[in-house]
């Protein structure tokens, strides 16, 4: 079972990497960051409940974030999806793995979920992410 999960991770890593490579050279004016691996502090989740947390009042985002924490789907091979809600990270390695707009990007890191801890797809922003030098 680690196997796997270490193999799956490799796989992302390798994929991202090949994925920032071809993203570093560009016309566009949106800020982009040039690496593969870096560093997440700060609250990232799925897609849409990202983005309810960012809406949410600054008063109110930390009930927003503990009534909301992140539920995965988890395959029989051992892969999440299916997510929802949000977590808080502090200095987790993470796979970046696409800019989603100006102020967000999807990362794969690793979350610690009921079932486990497995790496997941979420969504965080660009400032909370410090590339690994």
């Amino acid at each position: 079972m680690r196997y796997l999960l270490a193999s799956t991770l490799a796989a992302v890593i390798a994929a991202t990497s090949t994925a920032a490579i071809g993203q570093t050279s560009g016309g566009s004016d949106t800020p982009k960051l040039e690496c593969a691996i870096g560093y997440v502090t700060g609250v990232g989740g799925s897609a849409p409940s990202f983005r309810e947390y960012l809406a949410t009042p600054d008063r109110d985002r930390y009930r927003y974030l503990a009534d909301h924490p992140i539920q995965c789907k988890i395959s029989d091979e051992g892969r999440a999806s299916a997510c929802i809600g949000v977590t808080s990270l502090r200095h987790e390695k993470v796979s970046v793995y696409d800019d989603i707009d100006n102020a967000t990007m999807a990362v794969v890191a690793r979350v610690e979920l009921d079932q486990g801890t497995y790496p997941v797809i979420i969504v965080v922003r660009k400032q909370d992410v410090q590339c690994e030098e």
